[in-house]
C-alpha cells in the first residue's frame, strides 16, 4: 500500500536520513537514566533546595522550540507535566564540529523525544527551568502533532476537540490534551479504591472465562465466534454472574471480578460493545445489606476522587452522601405517568406503551414491557442517587422472589444522574424455580426475543448441589467513571473505544 506523505513528513524523513549519514542514532536502544520529573522539579525547587537539583536528568517530548540562534528555549513534556530547557550551543557542542548542534538540536521537531542532563535554575522571568549540559535524541517523530496553543504559564488554548481524531488517535490526544490523562488516572484511582474497599472486607478477587459455551448472566445479544479444534460455537461473555455463583456453591463466601464484557448491541454516549463491569457475590447476605454497602462504597469513591461527597456533574451537584432514596419500579412509573401498571397483563402493558408512543412489539414479554416503560418515562428523572427496588418477577430471571410481596423479586438498580450505575439482587438459589425461569426465557427466545437468556444446564446442576443465601451486584465501571470525572460520553473514559473502521 502506498503511503501519502505531507510536506512536513517528507522534511522529517530527510532529517532522519541526514542524522543517519552523520552517525547520529535517532532511535537509540540504551537505557536512559531518568532521575526527576517536571512536576517534582517545579514544586520542590527553591533557593533553599537548589543544591539537590545541581544534577538532574529528565526525558520527554519536545512541545515547543524558541530558536535564538546560539541559544534555544525548549519546552519538554514528560509524564508529569511540562518544563522549560535553556540550551546554549557552546555548552552542548564546545568542539569545532557543530554537526550535532545543526542536525540534532537545530533539527529538532515538535514531538521528538529527548533526554536532558543539567541543573535547575530560575530565569529572569521567574520560570523554573533546566540549564541543559547534555542532550540525547531518544526518538525522532516522523508525523507532526496537531498544533495547539499554550500561554506562558503552560495553559492550553485552542484544544483539539474533534472526536473522530481524539478517539481514533488516542495516543496523540493524550499528548496534546493534558486533561485527558487526568481522566484516566482518576479511573485508576476509582478501580484501586474499589479493590481496596473489597479486599479490606475479606473479598477474594477471581477470574472467570471470557469465552463461554453459553452466554449467561444477563439479557443481551452476544458476539459469536467459533472454536476450530472443538468445532463448536463460543460466545464472548455478556456477564460473569453465573460463574461467580458457581464459586459461591464451591465454598467461597465473597468473590469479585472486574469483568470485561461484550454485547453485540448499539453504540451511543453510554454504551460501548466492549465494557467493564465489577460484579461481586457475598454468601449469607441479601439486597438490603447490599444497598447499605453500596452506599458506603459510593461515598468512599466520591471522596477518593474529589475529597468530598458532593460532585459536580454537568450543571448539577450530586450528593453521594448516604442514605439514598428507595422507591419501587412500579411506584416510579406511577409517579411519572400517573398510571398504575402493577396489576396489568402483557396486552394491557403493550397498550399503555403504545399510548405513550413507546416501542412495544409482540416479541416483548411483560418484563421487557415494564422495563421499556420505566426506561422511557422515569429513568432520566432520578438525578440524585436512588435505589429503584422490587421489580416484577418477569424482569428478573436470576432473582429470588420477594419474601413479602407477591409477584415481585428482591432486586434494586442504583440510578444516578438519570442512568443505571448498578444492578443487584437477593440471588435465586432454588434450582427448581431457576429452571422454570430459564424455561420461560427459552419461550421468549422462540418468540423472537434475541436478548432472552439461554438455559445453562451446568449452572442448574451447580445450584442442585446447594448455594447458600447470597446477594450479588454488578456495577458499570465505565458509567461510574463518567459520573465521577464529569465526562459526557463513554468514549471519553475508554482509552480506545470501538469505532467504524477507518476509510482507506
Amino acid at each position: 500500500m502506498s503511503q501519502h506523505l505531507s510536506d512536513q513528513e517528507i522534511i522529517r524523513r530527510e532529517k532522519l536520513k541526514n542524522l543517519a549519514e552523520a552517525g547520529i542514532e535517532a532511535y537509540p536502544a540504551a537505557l536512559y537514566p531518568v532521575s526527576h520529573y517536571s512536576s517534582e522539579i517545579k514544586s520542590a525547587f527553591s533557593e533553599e533546595t537548589k543544591e539537590a537539583f545541581t544534577d538532574v536528568c529528565i526525558a520527554g517530548r519536545v512541545m515547543s522550540i524558541n530558536d535564538k540562534g546560539k541559544v534555544f528555549f525548549i519546552k519538554v513534556q514528560d509524564s508529569k507535566g511540562i518544563i522549560q530547557l535553556y540550551v546554549k550551543r557552546d555548552e552542548i557542542c564546545p568542539e569545532e564540529d557543530k554537526t550535532f548542534w545543526q542536525l540534532a538540536i537545530k533539527g529538532l521537531d515538535l514531538g521528538d523525544f529527548i533526554g536532558v542532563k543539567g541543573f535547575v535554575f530560575i530565569t529572569k522571568t521567574g520560570e523554573t527551568s533546566i540549564h541543559a549540559k547534555e542532550i540525547t535524541l531518544l526518538a525522532k517523530a516522523l508525523k507532526p502533532l496537531p498544533v495547539v496553543k499554550r500561554d506562558e504559564d503552560g495553559n492550553l488554548h485552542d484544544a483539539v476537540t474533534d472526536p473522530e481524531f481524539r478517539y481514533r488517535q488516542r495516543y496523540a490526544d493524550l499528548v496534546i490534551n493534558p486533561d485527558v490523562k487526568k481522566t484516566f488516572t482518576q479511573r485508576t484511582t476509582i478501580i484501586n479504591t474499589i479493590r481496596d474497599f473489597l479486599n479490606e472486607r475479606g473479598a477474594l478477587e477471581v477470574d472467570t472465562p471470557v469465552l463461554q459455551s453459553i452466554p449467561g448472566g444477563a439479557a443481551a445479544r452476544p458476539f459469536t465466534t467459533h472454536h476450530n479444534a472443538l468445532d463448536v460455537p463460543f460466545y464472548l461473555r455478556i456477564a460473569n454472574e453465573l460463574y461467580l455463583k458457581r464459586l459461591i456453591v464451591g465454598g467461597f463466601d465473597w468473590v469479585y471480578e472486574f469483568s470485561r464484557n461484550f454485547r453485540n448491541e448499539g453504540m451511543d454516549r453510554t454504551h460501548n460493545p466492549e465494557f467493564t463491569v465489577l460484579e461481586w457475590y457475598t454468601a449469607y447476605k441479601d439486597y438490603f445489606w447490599m444497598m447499605e454497602i453500596t452506599e458506603q462504597l459510593m461515598e468512599k469513591l466520591a471522596i477518593a476522587v474529589h475529597g468530598t461527597t458532593d460532585v459536580q456533574v454537568g450543571d448539577k451537584v450530586i450528593s453521594f452522601k448516604a442514605p439514598y432514596k428507595r422507591i419501587s419500579i412500579l411506584d416510579a412509573i406511577k409517579e411519572n405517568t400517573g398510571m398504575d401498571v402493577s396489576s396489568m397483563d402483557e396486552d394491557e402493558l403493550r397498550e399503555v406503551a403504545r399510548k405513550l408512543n413507546i416501542h412495544a412489539d409482540n416479541t416483548m414479554g411483560k418484563g421487557k414491557l415494564i422495563d421499556e416503560l420505566f426506561g422511557e418515562t422515569s429513568e432520566s428523572k432520578f438525578i440524585q442517587p436512588t435505589f429503584i427496588i422490587d421489580y416484577p418477577v418477569e424482569m428478573s430471571p436470576l432473582t429470588k422472589k420477594h419474601r413479602s410481596k407477591q409477584g415481585l423479586v428482591e432486586r434494586f438498580e442504583l440510578m444516578i444522574n438519570g442512568k443505571e450505575i448498578a444492578n443487584a439482587y437477593t440471588e435465586l438459589n432454588d434450582p427448581i424455580d431457576q429452571r422454570e425461569r430459564f424455561e420461560e426465557q427459552a419461550q421468549l427466545m422462540e418468540r423472537g426475543d434475541d436478548e432472552a437468556m439461554f438455559i445453562d444446564q451446568d449452572f442448574l446442576r451447580a445450584l442442585e448441589y446447594g448455594m447458600p443465601p447470597t446477594s450479588g451486584i454488578g456495577i458499570g465501571i465505565d458509567r461510574l467513571v463518567m459520573l465521577l470525572t464529569n465526562q459526557p460520553s463513554i468514549q471519553d473514559v475508554l482509552f480506545f473505544p470501538q469505532m467504524r473502521p477507518e476509510k482507506g
